[in-house]
């Protein structure tokens, strides 16, 4: 169809990667971003830990790893052609005991599968080459994982899309979507957009806003909560480059890291809460409407049978430093709860099936002319350029 509009819900960097793609590979399409805040980038995107994941954990051929393998160097290329950060500083996943070297042997097997460049097992003599400060007894050394800005990144996407033609228009919280012949309206309160087609990315609001346009209900969003420890300045030459556990493979999040970031500083964590909102940056933060939405979901609490020892855990890390510092402290010994502050947190938006699974890979819905993006999981900002490409195909290949 040609010379029609296409809208995008959501500035976060998927929905400003896929409004890009759009505007470059489409000539003639119209493209119009919605976002509800008053700046892109700010939810998702904007408490990112700025890593360029090199595709070492996912399962070889899923969507996951074909886009992240793709995205990486679609990423790497952009930042070097618009003169936006991206350092290879490498990373090192640690074993810390004799039972987690099964797993690091298969982690290494899975990520050869998916041609991680120049990864190789390394011993505890070459770890302390790399990291002297580190603690372990053997590691994968991936060198070239990158750290990068991702909000500086999605301002950049934003940016391609106006001198494209296109719009990013902010303060646009999606009150309703309306099938109108020939196409879809899409409104804020009083304000109405038309446009031929409508992509969702919506992220921490994704199932919220796909249900407005008669998605079904599942997969839902629940909220997780990553807070941040961040070292002194004084103690961050304690650390070179990235420095993560082996995880373990029963759930989708990877552990408390070290992490160096592209102004200098060096956070550690993140932990893993169930938030108390939808963008529940803090532990005060509270939405009853959210809280009921999760406790009328079934997945929640087959999800909370599953992994309650866990969360247990993981609260005792949200509420003493002491105990957040324990499981830090495997991998770098020197650390200790006087060389950190608290640092900054993000909400991740985990998609949940109704038989409480915690969903690891991308899923797209269609209806009709909508696309939602259901889940867009960790490592969505590494793959951004590479799942739009995905989702145009999918959108336009009708």
């Amino acid at each position: 169809m040609a010379d029609e509009t296409v809208g995008i819900v959501g500035a976060g960097i998927v929905g400003l990667a896929t409004a890009r793609e759009i505007a470059l590979s489409r000539p003639g399409t119209r493209v119009v971003v919605l976002e509800k805040e008053r700046e892109v980038a700010l939810h998702q995107t904007g408490h990112n830990s700025g890593v360029v994941h090199a595709g070492i954990y996912y399962a070889p051929g899923s969507l996951k790893a074909q886009l992240t393998v793709r995205g990486v160097s679609l990423l790497r290329a952009y930042c070097q052609d618009r003169g936006l950060p991206y350092n290879e500083i490498g990373k090192l996943v640690v074993a810390v005991r004799e039972d987690e070297l099964g797993r690091m042997h298969d982690l290494y097997d899975r990520a050869r599968n998916n041609h991680v460049p120049d990864l190789r097992k390394i011993s505890r003599e070459e770890l302390r080459e790399i990291e002297p400060h580190a603690g372990g007894i053997a590691a994968l050394h991936s060198p070239r994982t990158a750290i990068t800005d991702y909000p500086a990144i999605a301002r950049a996407f934003a940016k391609d899309v106006v001198d494209s033609g296109g719009e990013v228009r902010v303060g646009f919280p999606v009150t309703s979507i309306t099938s109108v012949p020939g196409g879809i309206e899409v409104a804020s309160g009083q304000e109405r957009v038309r446009v031929d087609r409508l992509i969702l990315c919506a992220g921490l609001q994704s199932d919220t806003v796909a249900g407005l346009a008669q998605d079904k209900r599942e997969p839902r969003i629940v909220p997780f909560r990553g807070e941040y420890m961040l070292l002194r300045p004084e103690r961050a030459d304690l650390v070179r480059g990235l420095i993560y556990p082996v995880p373990d493979p029963r759930y989708p999040f990877l552990g408390v890291h070290f992490t160096p970031r592209v102004d200098g500083s060096v956070e550690i964590g993140p932990n893993a809460v169930l938030a108390l909102a939808r963008e529940g940056y803090t532990r005060t933060r509270v939405s009853p409407r959210d809280l009921l939405g999760l406790a009328a979901y079934p997945g929640t609490w087959k999800m909370a049978a599953q992994h309650w020892r866990t969360g247990i855990r993981e609260y005792r890390g949200s509420f003493s430093a002491t105990a957040f510092m324990k499981d830090a402290r495997r991998y770098l010994p020197e650390v200790s709860v006087k060389d950190v502050v608290r640092g900054g947190a993000g909400v991740r938006a985990q998609a949940l099936d109704r038989d409480g699974t915690l969903l690891d890979d991308f899923r797209l819905h269609r209806v009709g002319r909508v696309t939602a993006v259901r889940n867009a999981p960790s490592p969505a900002a590494t793959a951004a350029l590479a799942i739009a490409e995905h989702i145009v195909e999918v959108v336009f290949g009708d």
